[in-house]
C-alpha cells in the first residue's frame, strides 16, 4: 500500500512539474515570438515601408499617437504614416529597449527609444532632421497560433 501512494505522489510530482516547465518553455517561446513581430514593425519603419506590416496587426486594430486617435492599423497607413514615410529620408530608432509581459492569450509590450527623422530636402534643397524621445506600449493577442497587435499607443517629447 505505501509503495501505491508512493508511486501515485510520485506521478503526481512529475506530472506538476511537466507543466510546469511546459508552461515555462512555451511562455519563453510565446516571448520570443511577441518580440519578433515587434522588431518586424520597427525594421519596416527603418526601411521606410509598411511592406508586410499589415499581417502583424488584426483586422480590428486601433492605433493611438500622441494623443490622437488614428483608427486601424490599415486607416493609420493610408492616412497618417503612409504618406508620411514618402516625405522621410531615413527614420531610425536608436537606444532602443523593449519590454514584454506573456499572458496568454495576451502579450503587452513597452518599447524605449529615440528616433532621428531625416526629411528629404525640400525645393529649395533644405533637409530637416527630427529626433526626439518616444515611447510605445502595444497589447498583441495570439489568435490562430499566431501573434497580432491589437492596440497600439505611441507618444514622444522633445529630448532636453
Amino acid at each position: 500500500m505505501k509503495s501505491l501512494k508512493l508511486t501515485t505522489i510520485l506521478m503526481l510530482f512529475l506530472f506538476t512539474t511537466g507543466q510546469m516547465f511546459s508552461q515555462n518553455g512555451e511562455n519563453t517561446t510565446d516571448k520570443e515570438v511577441v518580440l519578433k513581430v515587434m522588431k518586424s514593425y520597427k525594421d519596416a519603419l527603418q526601411n521606410l515601408t509598411t511592406e508586410g506590416t499589415f499581417e502583424l496587426f488584426t483586422k480590428d486594430s486601433e492605433v493611438f499617437e500622441s494623443g490622437g486617435i488614428e483608427g486601424s492599423y490599415a486607416n493609420y497607413i493610408e492616412h497618417h504614416l503612409g504618406p508620411e514615410l514618402s516625405h522621410f529620408k531615413k527614420f531610425e530608432f536608436s537606444d532602443y529597449e523593449i519590454d514584454v509581459q506573456v499572458d496568454a492569450p495576451y502579450a503587452f509590450t513597452t518599447e524605449t527609444y529615440i528616433y532621428t527623422i531625416v526629411l528629404k530636402p525640400d525645393d529649395k534643397g533644405n533637409a530637416r532632421t527630427i529626433k526626439k524621445k518616444g515611447v510605445a506600449t502595444s497589447i498583441l493577442k495570439k489568435g490562430d497560433d499566431k501573434w497580432q497587435i491589437i492596440k497600439t499607443h505611441s507618444s514622444s517629447r522633445n529630448i532636453k
